[in-house]
């Protein structure tokens, strides 16, 4: 006779990736078009935020090693 716990939890867990697969239905997906203007967008902002960090980071070693030699 099977374990109704094992036979519960292998329900649950099928209803769980049935809905899964239900709302993977659900989602639209962008057309190449929109993918490449979001791609670019996220690089771009990625570039400029890796700048940012650089500048910050060279101005506090400039600072700290100016304050040190002091």
């Amino acid at each position: 006779m099977p374990d109704m716990g094992t036979t519960v939890k292998n329900s649950k867990v099928a209803a769980f990736f049935k809905g899964v697969r239900t709302e993977f239905r659900k989602i639209i997906w962008p057309d190449r078009t929109t993918l490449l203007k979001q791609l670019a967008a996220v690089l771009v902002v990625t570039i400029i935020t890796g700048i940012i960090i650089v500048l910050i980071d060279y101005g506090v070693e400039q600072l700290i090693n100016f304050l040190t030699t002091l």
